[in-house]
């Protein structure tokens, strides 16, 4: 019966994450280096993320280094960039790369916050389908005479109260993302 809790709590645990995930790469007007997470770079006949080829520094609210570990792969790691869709166009200074990151406009704010909402409506989506898949456990173990009546609704109601948990999680991170985002 626990055993059914605990894999809930897990697996609500790795929505909310993935979530925390997605939004922490989108740019909110400031230097992050959680911008280039998903930038994968052709060296060594292999794509590997960014982070593995290179050090990531955030020089200031509006800038970030990219400084590779191998000078052959400054090349690479710019065509990488410039090839991604963080829309920033990398300036190359030695074996330094630079990336400055623009101001926010009203309109591509109120873009990312679209964006933001839709990721969002994504979470709520998979905190359905674990609780569907576990409220199918839970009945499944029901039929095959593994849960009383009672110990079955006991736990579809700590499922929900789960789920209600998950859920206002995933506001209050909009929540604090829509902030962020609007923010000048």
């Amino acid at each position: 019966m626990s055993q059914i809790i605990d894999q809930a709590t897990t697996k609500f645990k790795d929505v909310l994450e993935h979530l925390r995930k997605d939004l922490s790469s989108m740019r909110a007007g400031r230097a992050n280096p959680q911008m280039l997470d998903n930038i994968k770079v052709d060296v060594y006949s292999q794509l590997m993320p960014i982070v593995q080829v290179a050090n990531i520094t955030v020089v200031d609210a509006s800038l970030l280094t990219v400084k590779p570990w191998d000078k052959s792969t400054v090349e690479a790691v710019t065509n990488a960039i410039k090839s991604s869709d963080i829309g920033i166009q990398p300036i190359v200074e030695g074996e330094v790369i630079k990336l400055p990151i623009p101001p926010l406009t009203e309109e591509r704010r109120l873009d990312y916050v679209k964006v933001m909402k839709s990721k969002l409506e994504e979470a709520r989506i998979a905190v359905r389908q674990v609780r569907k898949e576990l409220l199918d456990e839970v009945a499944n173990q029901k039929d095959a005479n593994n849960l009383s009546e009672d110990d079955a609704e006991r736990l579809e109601k700590q499922v929900q109260k789960l789920v209600d948990e998950t859920n206002e999680s995933i506001e209050t991170i909009g929540k604090e993302k829509e902030k962020e985002l609007m923010q000048v």
